[in-house]
């Protein structure tokens, strides 16, 4: 229930994983509730996600499809899935189905459940548009115009300086003839255009007789070669809205100056319309609300579709859903989860003012969610060798590790434990630092969940280096206590040598090591993080050996990983999430 004490606060959506709290309304919310309370739109809330296929989906576009979803969730509406699909020459089958899994695994509820609207195509309302601009034509409101690109751009004047146009005045007869002939394909690409007669000295460019339609020969993904016209993004939103019954139109702020001609087209298409439908145009459309909202940036991102293409291109990074990419794929495929991507958008909030997300928000959220949904497991990524001297030869001893501390319920496993283990390297030192509390020479530690062990010596290479360390083991500290109550003050993993799987473990970091990718120099790609992926051959605890593509586990002491799609029975791979704490924070401290 809502806290009667905050007059403006609501419980915050999303289905299981919604905050306990309260918070308050943010504008968008605001402005629904104001319309709900005068009864517009009927009291309904429909919204929608309108992406265009013309790449993989990132993270900035989970805020829009979390906030629209949540939106009609919260209201009792509706939710659509709507590509764009207005520009063939860039757009691919492969992007609608990418999309289509992207909404629905980030839980975008468009084809079941109370909340489905549907999935739509604007092209499936071409042939609605196209009779809306002979309307239009008809109605002295749109011509058809033989300038071309650059040459609608050198006569776009200045704020002070009209636009101009020498095809403005041509007889709606002239152009309704000349649109039908570009339907036909009578006219070469870029030959005409139909614009929209609206006002050539307008403050605000997108209504200086903004261009409605352009001649494309190029087959559609979804209609094929049907049509050889299409519409431009500023024609078709409005009315693709509108047809649907959209209520309320949520934007990025970039559209912010666009919403006037949202508007007026509609308005112009109403001209001469009526409710009931007796005017001389018929019965007037529905006119929804645009309202725009700022976008979700991280830092350390880039999320410019033309440059995440050119970088898959460039073989910069192997493909749309490399873990390191910010596509919804690519971090899906990393191991952040739905659940944390969905309170990252909630917990960020829904402003008008652009910002920059700090990504360790990101990383924090899938640090929480991964700590009470994870089951542990023992990996070790840079083996050195411990031999334990004073314990038998071939002999094995089962251990109950718990599963996940966060989870009673989830209970323990069986963990092998033997004469010579494998350790992380950097958690032995011959010649320690004050404050070292892991294992040295004299130095008694624990082996997590096992026993307590000493060093006694080490083996080392004809180069000095340190192959081998031996330990004695105190075999009355099984479980990681001593029963005199001595306390030691480091504890490490490990595995058993005898019972470990090798693995390859892909150690994804940030793809870039500046806030602000290409700030710097202008160019994004002069910030890449040369580190960005490091492979290993790990040694894992054979249990762990049975994961499948997708399933997530702590490490212990190491962070968070996924057995990625590459993963073959018994021979997983696993990828790193994210580590267990923020090292970015201590490098930048450092600095």
């Amino acid at each position: 229930m809502p806290d009667a004490s905050r007059p403006n606060a609501v419980p915050a959506p999303g289905g299981p994983d919604k905050a306990a709290e309260t918070r308050s309304l943010n504008f968008i919310e605001q402005i629904i509730e104001a319309d709900r309370a005068a009864g517009k739109h009927g009291g309904r809330v429909h919204t929608r996600f309108p992406p265009e296929p013309n790449g993989y989906l990132h993270i900035g576009h989970a805020k829009s499809i979390c906030l629209n979803f949540g939106l009609a969730e919260r209201y009792g509406g509706k939710f659509n899935l709507r590509f764009d699909d207005t520009n063939p020459e860039k757009e691919e089958q492969e992007y609608v189905d990418s999309i289509i899994r992207d909404v629905t695994w980030l839980g975008g509820r468009f084809d079941s459940g109370p909340h489905a609207g549907g999935l739509y195509y604007a092209s499936d309302y071409f042939e609605q548009m196209y009779a809306f601009a002979e309307e239009l034509i008809r109605k002295g409101k749109a011509y058809v115009c033989a300038l071309t690109a650059d040459e609608v751009s050198k006569r776009r004047g200045t704020p002070q300086i009209p636009a101009t146009s020498p095809f403005r005045d041509r007889p709606a007869d002239e152009s309704l003839r000349l649109f039908r002939e570009m339907r036909e394909g009578k006219h070469p690409d870029g030959s005409l255009t139909l614009r929209a007669r609206i006002d050539l000295a307008s403050p605000n460019f997108n209504l200086r007789d903004p261009v409605m339609y352009r001649v494309l020969h190029e087959p559609h993904q979804h209609t094929g070669d049907k049509w050889c016209i299409y519409p431009m993004y500023d024609w078709a939103h409005g009315l693709e809205d509108s047809l649907e019954g959209i209520t309320h139109s949520i934007c990025t702020l970039e559209f912010e100056d666009h919403r006037p001609l949202y508007d007026w087209f509609i308005r112009a298409i109403n001209e001469g319309r009526t409710d009931d439908g007796s005017g001389p145009w018929g019965r007037k459309i529905h006119h929804p609300q645009q309202i725009e909202f700022a976008k979700f940036r991280p830092t350390y991102t880039v999320l410019s579709k033309r440059n995440l293409l050119k970088m898959v291109q460039q073989g910069v990074v192997k493909g749309w859903d490399d873990p390191r990419m910010p596509t919804i794929s690519g971090l899906r495929r990393r191991g952040y989860t739905a659940e944390a991507l969905r309170r990252a958008c909630t917990e960020v909030g829904t402003t008008k003012v652009e910002s920059f997300i700090d990504l360790t928000r990101i990383e924090n959220a899938v640090r929480d969610h991964l700590n009470k949904a994870a089951p542990r497991g023992m990996a070790v990524l840079r083996p050195l060798k411990v031999v334990l001297e004073n314990w038998p030869e071939g002999q094995t001893d089962e251990l109950d590790f718990v599963v996940n501390p966060e989870d009673p319920a989830a209970g323990t496993r069986k963990v092998p434990f033997s004469r010579v283990l494998y350790i992380e390297r950097d958690d032995f030192m011959e010649n320690p630092p004050k404050k070292f509390f892991r294992l040295a020479p004299g130095v008694e530690v624990r082996l997590r969940w096992a026993y307590f062990v000493t060093c006694t010596g080490v083996v080392k290479d004809a180069a000095g280096n340190v192959t081998e360390v031996r330990c004695t083991v105190d075999p009355a500290t099984r479980g990681g206590d001593a029963p005199d109550g001595r306390k030691v003050k480091g504890t490490i993993h490990w595995v058993s040598a005898a019972h470990a799987v090798e693995v390859e473990a892909r150690l994804y970091d940030r793809l870039f090591n500046a806030e602000q990718p290409g700030k710097r120099t202008g160019n994004y790609l002069d910030d890449l993080n040369p580190t960005s992926l490091e492979t290993v051959r790990a040694l894992i605890e054979p249990a762990l050996a049975a994961a499948k593509p997708g399933d997530t586990f702590q490490f212990e002491r190491l962070g968070y990983f996924r057995a990625d799609e590459d993963s073959q029975p018994g021979r997983p791979v696993f990828n790193r999430t994210v580590t267990l704490r923020d090292t970015w924070a201590k490098a930048a401290g450092a600095d």
